[in-house]
């Protein structure tokens, strides 16, 4: 997965050096949880997000999350990490600002950010710290993962950087969640996608792909 370009955003950990590293005693779990745990993992390596690690300082031990699907979510427990980081206090959006802004737009294109953090890389300096351990060994992320702290003011920041000339003008954006707006009628497509072509470009210069775009369903 190709991520944001580094230019745009990396996140870093300001790791308070007063404070000694952590390594979290390793957790047993049942065997069929094993071979579960394990596809997770090697879906991670596919997916270049983790990579092996020897010599940590710091080990997490991973929270498997069953879904409503029946699978597992491969979480990692960051609380001992997260403790040592001092808080990021990049501001949030309103969420009742955000609402007002969007008042007498006709059309609202609604996306979601695919793969969420992982799309912004760690410092390399840092991945390490992030180290955790399996059933298949001890591993660390090469992208922003989740339950990381401050991973949420590293892309809302990372938004502001891309859509800075477009917030609350035709875009409106909380964290992964992105809306493109315009006052024409939604039946005026061609209208729509024209005006939208700037923020179409802005998307694509900095993800290398846009999302597509489609007329909503009656359950939608």
């Amino acid at each position: 997965m190709p991520g944001l370009d580094p230019r745009v955003a990396v996140h870093k950990l300001a790791v308070h050096p007063s404070i000694r590293p952590v390594k979290q005693s390793q957790r047993r779990f049942r065997p069929k949880l094993v071979l579960e745990i394990e596809k997770e993992v090697d879906k991670l390596i596919a997916a270049n997000f983790i990579r092996e690690v020897k010599y940590s300082s710091w080990i997490a031990n991973i929270v498997p999350i069953k879904k409503e699907t029946g699978q597992i979510r491969v979480c990692v427990d960051f609380r001992n990490l997260n403790k040592a980081c001092p808080k990021d206090d990049f501001p949030l959006p309103i969420t009742e600002l955000m609402v007002d802004t969007t008042m007498g737009h006709e059309a609202l294109s609604f996306m979601d950010g695919s793969s969420d953090y992982n799309q912004i890389r760690m410092d390399p300096k840092d991945e390490e710290l992030t180290a955790f351990r399996t059933p298949k060994g001890i591993f660390c992320y090469k992208v922003m993962p989740f339950r990381l702290k401050n991973a949420g003011a590293t892309y809302q920041r990372a938004m502001q950087n891309i859509f800075d000339d477009f917030l609350h003008k035709r875009v409106e954006c909380y964290v992964d969640d992105l809306v493109v707006k315009t006052k024409q009628s939604v039946r005026a497509t061609v209208t729509v996608s024209a005006q939208n072509e700037p923020v179409k470009v802005c998307i694509r210069r900095h993800l290398g792909q846009i999302p597509g775009i489609h007329r909503p369903s009656q359950r939608d």
